[in-house]
């Protein structure tokens, strides 16, 4: 039997999404939540993995079992089980053709940025921060110079693995919410720090250091060292992905942000 859960973290305290030795991970402290439910070892594969730091308001597992179990199991059970951050949102048995990654069409981001000139408090490693005052319409033009596909090389961390740089940005858009910049970005994938990368570029243009143009001048060059330094992972959350409607999934839209920053 396979399963798909939708699972939500605050990455503050975690080490990323994917296991690692000596654990501290999103999907170490998931997988054991899960064997104690199951009775067994339990692995699970995930729509898209996050950094350390790195939050998310929908990530999408499945995994295999052959334990009979009632989903409310595989929620208030595994919630039970699993620590303060991270809890399950929602579990359902899938076809077995499903898969958490290679079933979705695309992936959604958000990046929140506090701009003021004192630091979070309340919100500290949940949001970026800038203080220097930032300018949206510069950065909803840049935002409309990245969509579509390009070579984003020069938005791509030096260890990537992704096989091409070439990708499709369907979303790139940028509000003002009070002094909060909310970020949004759509694409059927993403290359490693590529979120990061690109809001720090539009922060830059933001500050009046860069002029909007910059953004097709780094889509030419494909040089990672010409554009901004990567972003701080806190105010970066993983909002889901985009599944066909056959596959009968909650949508990711449905999630806290949406409501609160409206």
């Amino acid at each position: 039997m396979r399963i798909a859960l939708g699972v939500e973290y605050c990455g503050t305290a975690f080490r990323g999404w994917q296991s690692q030795a000596g654990g501290g991970t999103v999907q170490d402290a998931l997988e054991s939540a899960l064997r104690e439910i199951a009775g067994m070892s339990v692995g699970v594969m995930c729509a898209g993995r996050t950094d350390a730091g790195v939050h998310a308001s929908h990530q999408v597992v499945h995994f295999e079992t052959s334990v009979d179990r009632p989903l409310t199991a595989w929620v208030r059970g595994v919630n039970s089980n699993l620590p303060e951050g991270v809890a399950v949102r929602w579990a359902q048995v899938v076809d077995d053709e499903f898969h958490a990654r290679f079933s979705a069409r695309g992936r959604r981001y958000r990046y929140l940025l506090l701009n003021r000139p004192q630091r979070p408090g309340l919100w500290a490693g949940r949001v970026g921060w800038v203080h220097g005052v930032l300018e949206l319409a510069a950065m909803q033009e840049a935002c409309g110079r990245l969509l579509g596909e390009h070579d984003f090389s020069a938005f791509r961390a030096a260890g990537c693995q992704a096989k091409s740089p070439v990708k499709t940005l369907s979303r790139a858009e940028v509000r003002q919410c009070g002094n909060m910049f909310v970020f949004d970005f759509e694409a059927s994938a993403f290359l490693h720090h590529m979120v990061r990368n690109l809001v720090g570029t539009l922060v830059y243009i933001g500050k009046g250091r860069q002029s909007s143009g910059w953004i097709d001048e780094l889509l030419q060059v494909k040089d990672r060292t010409r554009a901004a330094p990567t972003f701080s992972p806190d105010g970066l959350y993983f909002r889901g992905p985009i599944y066909e409607p056959h596959w009968g999934l909650p949508d990711p839209d449905d999630d806290f942000l949406d409501g609160l920053l409206k």
